[in-house]
Formats: structure tokens, sequence, C-alpha cells
């Protein structure tokens, strides 16, 4: 059965982005699902380079490399073809996995004492801790609002900042003389994304693969591809041969490999967050039934990978930049990238011959995907309004990150059992904005009220004081805050022009994570609101006396105010009751 004849399961109803070529449910022809495929598949596999780093460190063989290798891309296209499938098992987005860096140093230690076989435990506890974060990430909202998961992505981006500037310049952490030839590759490569990402109009598409080519074709002319040799001793086609498990984690080991799998997860629902950003045109909040089924095929991956002796997995950021660069995010192009990793884990020579990618040429890659992920974690940051909590909890967390970048020697003066955990920049970004985050919750009510004066020449700064501070302190988004800032302004404004001994008393609010409600407290009698369904105002007010023209222009205001709120209500007025009340609802 071809791909494009595959029934996959519904997503949430969302605008299409217009600058999209291929949005999430569309299927590209043929020509280009394939070419799609291809150059997802091929930028994911660039990274089997982790596995290898892994296997050097350890000391294994050929063969032992090879049968990690193989297990890690069945594992990963196992979690890539969940990821698009959606419904209960995956988030319904092209999201193609890769190796998890920060299990390289785990995966080193454990399968240098217990051969390929060790890396089972750590590939169970990472895609357990999945599993059970997966059903309960709904009510882990509070905790991993948008400022917390921005924070995330972008120490993720700049951490990646270095290592790839290194292998693009030719420097090492003992020599600073630049390789021209390096910086050649690399410079052709990086020039290439950037010019077919943004004049390369269809060939946008291969925008990724075209600069690795040229990159790959520059290093053959400067005689800087090594390793071809080896190419001869490798077979064509052969079965993966699988590692006898070894369940072995000593305590410190099943705790750290624990708190990394959760700031992995955590990525994730910033990758799937970024993903349903980029499909949907009116964007609000994180889809957590999505980030669930994320988290969810990332643990039955890296289980199953787990057991045949795979790395463990997390989502490729190099593949959202690629999504990004091609404009295209059709989640059919995930299921045909999971069946190209998974063929070539049958075909040792393509394998080998992807790890013989230059170094500078993967440099430009990890670069271009470093500014995607920096820019887009700090948008999903100033997508809510920010009072000095959270200020605070972004700066601390990013700059007690960034130290770590630029002093790694701090980390290496810890206790060996905590350097894998506080020597880590991502690691240590991650855990201190969730912990601040919670802290400064502390004590912030969801609920506000202060007194006006109707009488005051400040009232008008008043009420958007209040707006505007209170929204920051309960992080709701800044376009719903400004938009209740000025409904307030005009709610404010209807009130004192109905007359009837009407009075400003107060302003009050309330903050869910799905709702924001601005009531106006006033004397006298509740206003009385024009029906949201009626059709203009009767051009006989506008031509009859003083009471009759203040009658047009109250409804007028009225009719303006359901245009600026989502719901606008009014009541009370009675001694039960208390003061009267006009109530602006906002959907967040």
């Amino acid at each position: 059965m071809p791909l494009s004849a595959l029934h996959l399961p519904a997503l949430p109803r969302r605008r299409r982005p217009p600058e999209l070529t291929y949005a999430a449910d569309e299927r590209p022809p043929a020509g280009q699902l394939a070419l799609l495929a291809a150059q997802h598949a091929g930028t994911a596999m660039a990274f089997i380079a982790y596995v290898l780093v892994a296997a050097k460190m350890a000391g294994l063989d050929r063969s032992g490399t090879q049968t990690m290798v193989a297990t890690t891309l069945l594992g990963m296209a196992l979690c890539t073809a969940l990821q698009a499938w959606g419904g209960r098992w995956g988030a319904g987005a092209l999201l193609v996995h890769m190796p998890d860096p920060f299990m390289i140093t785990f995966a080193a230690a454990l399968t240098a004492a217990h051969g390929p076989g060790g890396l089972a435990g750590a590939a169970m506890v990472h895609g357990l801790t999945a599993l059970v974060l997966a059903p309960l990430v709904r009510r882990l909202r509070p905790v991993f609002p948008p400022t917390v998961v921005g924070v995330v992505i972008c120490m993720g981006g700049m951490a990646l900042v270095e290592s790839s500037m290194r292998s693009i310049l030719g420097v090492g952490p003992d020599q600073w003389n630049i390789d021209a030839g390096a910086a050649l590759m690399g410079g052709l490569t990086m020039a290439a994304i950037v010019l077919l990402s943004v004049w390369g109009g269809r060939l946008r598409l291969m925008a990724l693969l075209g600069a690795i080519a040229l990159g790959v074709a520059a290093a053959a002319l400067l005689g800087r591809i090594e390793g071809g040799a080896a190419l001869a001793g490798v077979p064509l086609l052969a079965l993966p041969q699988v590692a006898m498990p070894v369940f072995a984690l000593d305590g410190g080991m099943l705790v750290a490999v624990a708190l990394v799998a959760v700031l992995t997860q955590l990525d994730t629902l910033g990758s799937v967050t970024i993903m349903d950003k980029m499909d949907d045109a009116d964007w609000k909040r994180a889809n957590m039934q999505m980030v669930s089924g994320g988290i969810r095929a990332n643990g039955i991956g890296d289980l199953a990978a787990g057991l045949l002796g795979g790395f463990p997995t997390c989502t490729c950021s190099a593949n959202i930049a690629l999504a990004y660069a091609t404009r295209s995010t059709a989640r059919i192009i995930g299921l045909g990238a999971a069946l190209l990793l998974a063929l070539v884990a049958f075909l040792p020579q393509l394998t080998l011959a992807l790890t013989l990618i230059p170094e500078p040429v993967l440099g430009a890659v990890g670069l271009y995907a470093a500014g995607y992920l920096i820019v887009s974690g700090m948008e999903l940051i100033v997508s809510r309004a920010l009072d000095n909590r959270a200020i605070f909890a972004v700066g601390l967390s990013l700059s007690a990150g960034l130290t770590l970048l630029q002093m790694p020697q701090l980390g290496a003066q810890l206790p060996e059992g905590l350097r894998f955990l506080l020597g880590n920049a991502f690691v240590v970004t991650g855990v201190l904005v969730i912990l601040l985050n919670l802290l400064f919750r502390l004590g912030t009510a969801r609920q506000a009220e202060q007194p006006l004066n109707s009488a005051s020449p400040s009232l008008h700064a008043d009420i958007t004081d209040f707006v505007d501070t209170s929204g920051a302190a309960w992080g709701a988004r800044r376009s719903a805050v400004q938009r209740a800032a000025l409904a307030a302004l005009e709610a404010a404004e209807t009130i004192a022009s109905a007359g009837a001994g009407r009075q400003l008393l107060g302003i009050r609010g309330s903050f869910d994570e799905f709702n924001l409600d601005v009531e106006l407290l006033h004397s006298g009698a509740p206003l009385e609101l024009a029906a949201p369904k009626a059709q203009g105002i009767d051009a006989a007010w506008l031509e009859g006396d003083e009471h009759a023209l203040d009658k047009a222009l109250a409804q007028l205001s009225g009719r303006l105010l359901q245009h600026l709120a989502d719901r606008v209500s009014s009541g009370g007025g009675s001694s039960s009751d208390g003061p009267s009340w006009l109530r602006l609802h906002f959907e967040h």
C-alpha cells in the first residue's frame, strides 16, 4: 500500500498558515514526498555520530558498533513512525528522532562495563520514565508553561553553538588556528542552507540535502573525505545483530538517567509545541493531548530499542529546522522517513557512508539548527506577559546554563556522581527554570481586585496598569492582556457615558490557563447591553433629543465591547449581589 493511501488518525482543527507548502494533513506528490522523506532521514542519520562517539569511548569493536547503530536506527524509525501516525500513540506531527546526545556519557560507561547489551537498562529507564509522564502531562501544564519550555529550547540551541562552530572552523580545545579547508566546507554549506531556504523557491524543499551535498562535494575536491576504504569490508545487506540485554544500573546512575529522561521529554514538549505552532496560524497554547502522544511515542520506541540494545532517542531539532526551511510539515513525510530509517538498518554500507560526512558540514547543519532553536525559544518566552518573577526565572536559568557553557571547568570540580547532572548546561538550565517557576508561583493569587476613583485624572492609567500587572503575574498571553486592557478602557467609557448616576468603583480580574476575566464594578443599575446580532442603530435616535442620542452612543459602545472581548455580560446591583458589574471574558 502506498503511503499516500494510508488513512491517518484525525488531528485537531487548525487554521493553515499561508506560508506552508504542505501542512500536517496534506499529501505531497510522490516525487516531492520521496525527496522530503530522504532529506529528513538523511539529516537524522547524520546524528548517528553520537552513537559512534559513545562506542569509541566504550572501546567497542566494529561488530559491536554496527549492532548498536543498526538497533538505534530501528528505534529511531519506530519513534518517528508513531509520532507521524498520531492518535493515542504519537503527536501526529513531523517529528523525526535521533540518538539522545545527553545519554552519550551514560551509554559509554554502561557499554564499557557490560558490552552493547548494557544499554538495555538505560533505555528501559528512559522509556519507562516517558510512559509514566505521558498521562500526567496534562496535569503538569502549570509546571511547564511556555516560558519554561522556551528556556529549555533556547538553551538547547545555545548548547549547540560552540561544538558547531568548532566543527566549522576546525579548531579544538587546545588549538585555535582556523583550518581554512574546514572553514570553506562549513561556510559553503551554511551559505547554501541560507540561500536555498530564503530565495530557493521550489528548491527550498531540498535546502538541507542540497547544502550537505555541496559541502561533501567541496570536501571531495579538497581531499578531505576519510575512511572511504572501510566501505569495501562491509556487506551491502545484512540483518542487524541483537545484543543480549543486560539490566545493570546502580542507584546514582538510575537517578541520573531518569532525570535526563524527564528533561528529554521536556524537550519533546517543546518540539511538539513548535510543530503545532508552525501548523496553526491561530496558535495559543501547547496542545497537551498532542504532547502526551509525543512523549508516549518516545517511551514506546525507547523500550523496544532498549530490548534490542539500541541507544535512547529524542526528537531531532535539525529536522524541525528542516521542516521550517522547506515549509513542509506533512506528517506523511515522517512515515516515509521512518521507512527509510528502518531500511538503512539493513544496509550497513549506507550506514557507514553516512558517518563519513565531514565534521564541518555537520557543524553547519548544527549551527542552523542552533539559530532556529534559540529564536523559537525566545518567541515562546515572550509570548506571555512577564513580571519580575518570570524575568528572574528566565534570566537566572539561562545565566546558569551559559556559565557552565563558558566555564566547563566548574563542572569538573564536582563529585563524579553529580558531574553527569550539575556539569551539564542543558540539565542545569532545565531543572533550575522548573524549580524557579514553582517557587515564584508561591504567593501569586489567580484573582486580583483594585478600587478605582472615577474622578481621578489617572483613571485610564490605573486600569491599564492593573490589567498589565495582573496579566504579567499570571503569565497570561501578551496578546490577550493587550486586548483586555483595551476592552477595559472602553468598558470604563461605556459606564461613564451611560449616566443614571453610575460611577466606577473598582476593577477585578481572574485567570486560569484557559480563561481571562476582567470585571468593572460600578454603582447604579446594571448596564443594558445591545443584542450581539442587532443590525445597525435606529436613525431616528440620531435625530431625536439628547436622551435618544445618549442611548445610541451607549449601544455603539456596547457593540464595540462585544468585538473586543469574546463575551460581555452584566449583572449585580442588588443588596445581596453587591455593586453592579460589567464582565469581559477572553478565551485564553
